[in-house]
């Protein structure tokens, strides 16, 4: 199995400077929040990226990840693909915590599966302990089918079982207890996909995640007497290590802006919709995809 902390990896993440540089002196109202982030393990992927976003704000941040065991070539890691991807996400969040510690950031990292009850009650129970309180929710962990039988056609129990166990309950069981053990902050982030409403040959992935955006309207009226928010933010082709050279020139003349997403566009989204800024903003579903799917 692969050892993150030993990968040379592109950093997708800005630095201090340039952070600072691209927000200018805007307060996001984020230091010392508390924010629980799942699927923190890749890191390339948009879980890792945002947890760095709220750490430079000033963010306490929680770490969930699931390792998901795909069969993946170790020596292919070295560039983008679906070797890199699989192997990121059979590994744990140790590069993610390690880029956290060099800025000195406070966090936790909980290995979990958000799918199970039992579990979520545990990891809140284990951060109301250490920090005392959660104010924000990126509900970042998802799982698609890789057998190929996500068609009407060639669809099992077991795909649509597994598919909507962590998309759809494991959300739903972590916005739960996030409204279960609210404080006076309350910041509720799901992440879809820009296909959401059409998506031929992953109807049950797509399906999963327009039943999200459809649950992020619902509850954003229920909760909204609360004061916390609840929105979406539907990625387009985001490159989180799984876009390989050869579906780059497939991909990118399907996005009107010409470019593929950056795991930075979808957390500098995230860090928005979680700050005092966007108090007023709810119920929303937010494609950030560059035109794409429009």
């Amino acid at each position: 199995m692969m050892a993150n902390s030993r990968i040379d990896f592109q950093d997708n993440w800005l630095s201090k400077s340039e952070f600072a540089e691209v927000n200018d002196m805007v307060d996001y109202g984020l230091n010392d929040r508390v924010a629980i982030i799942t699927g923190a393990n890749n890191p390339w992927g948009i879980g890792a990226t945002t947890a760095l976003a709220f750490a430079r704000e000033g963010a306490k941040v929680v770490l969930v990840y699931k390792k998901i065991f795909r069969t993946f070539d170790a020596s292919r890691m070295d560039k983008n693909g679906a070797d890199r991807y699989y192997g990121a996400n059979a590994g744990t969040a140790e590069v993610v915590e390690s880029k956290l510690k060099e800025m000195d950031a406070e966090y936790l990292v909980l290995e979990s599966d958000i799918s199970n009850e039992d579990a979520v009650k545990e990891i809140y129970s284990t951060v109301l302990e250490k920090y005392g309180r959660v104010d924000i929710l990126l509900n970042n962990a998802a799982t698609d089918d890789e057998t190929g039988h996500d068609t009407i056609e060639t669809i099992t129990q077991t795909v649509i079982d597994d598919t909507f166990a962590v998309n759809v309950r494991g959300s739903i069981l972590m916005i739960r207890e996030f409204v279960k053990h609210r404080g006076d902050y309350g910041r509720i982030i799901n992440i879809s996909t820009d296909a959401a409403q059409i998506f031929a040959g992953q109807i049950t992935y797509g399906a999963s995640k327009a039943t999200l955006e459809a649950l992020t309207r619902s509850i954003a009226l229920e909760v909204a007497p609360y004061g916390i928010t609840v929105n979406c933010v539907s990625p387009g082709p985001t490159q989180t290590g799984w876009i390989d050279e050869d579906f780059e020139k497939v991909v990118i003349p399907l996005i009107p802006m010409g470019k593929l997403i950056q795991p930075d566009d979808i957390a500098e989204t995230i860090l928005f919709l979680a700050s005092k800024l966007a108090r007023m903003i709810t119920g929303q579903v937010i494609k950030v995809s560059g035109g794409k799917a429009l």
